[in-house]
């Protein structure tokens, strides 16, 4: 995973896309009561802690690893198979023809039976999967992940080790999004807060985007 981010630019040059994949969840719509008090001399911004909750929502965001841009963003109500599926379908068609490796954790929903499916479709695999809980390469996790880890197929999978998701760059960027818009924003609603995090991303990509220095190699922390 490290050899990939510290290839990130070279093979982008060649046309193919490295991007860190994942789902921020529990996004929360929170409408404060009070507008801010505004700085004055003497005294600090202050900020109003009663809120209205209004519901959450989830981001599925890909983290460009050579552009340091997010890329075909995906908020909505929920963190399904299905939403996760769907978000992979729509980023790779925004460049249908180019090779894609998704850096993700391992969640289920990442090895799900569907995805493979739907790899298999956009890769043109025309070899038989198997069945869900049976036999094949939908049999179980292992075997799917085996399938989406190919380094033959033009769309595949890298996996972080358990426990390691901290080596997910979409988490760094999760950071941002939490510090400049959430953990400060009055949303008055599910749709207000969808079309601020859309509005940010494309605000970060447009001025703020550039790619992590990612001086990690893979060596162990501590001996």
């Amino acid at each position: 995973m490290c050899k990939l981010y510290h290839q990130a630019q070279e093979l982008h040059e060649d046309g193919v896309h490295v991007v860190s994949v994942d789902e921020k969840t529990g996004m929360q719509a929170l409408e404060r009561i009070h507008p801010d008090q505004a700085v004055s001399p003497g005294k600090p911004e202050r900020h109003e802690f009663e809120y209205a909750r209004h519901g959450t929502q989830t981001l599925i965001a890909n983290f460009e690893i050579a552009t340091g841009k997010v890329i075909s963003p995906t908020v909505g109500d929920t963190r399904t198979e299905a939403d996760f599926v769907a978000h992979i379908r729509t980023t790779v068609t925004t460049d249908p023809d180019a090779k894609w490796v998704f850096i993700t954790d391992q969640l289920n929903t990442h090895k799900a039976a569907t995805l493979v499916q739907c790899v298999a479709e956009l890769c043109g695999i025309k070899d038989e999967l198997g069945e869900k809980g049976k036999s094949g390469i939908l049999r179980d996790m292992g075997s799917r992940a085996e399938f989406l880890q190919d380094t033959g197929h033009r769309i595949r999978f890298v996996y972080t080790p358990k426990h390691c998701s901290w080596l997910n760059q979409i988490e760094i960027w999760f950071g941002i999004l939490s510090r400049r818009l959430l953990k400060r924003g009055s949303f008055s609603s599910t749709e207000a807060l969808n079309q601020r995090v859309l509005a940010f991303i494309d605000y970060f990509n447009e001025h703020l985007a550039k790619p992590f220095r990612w001086n990690y190699i893979g060596k162990p922390l501590v001996v």
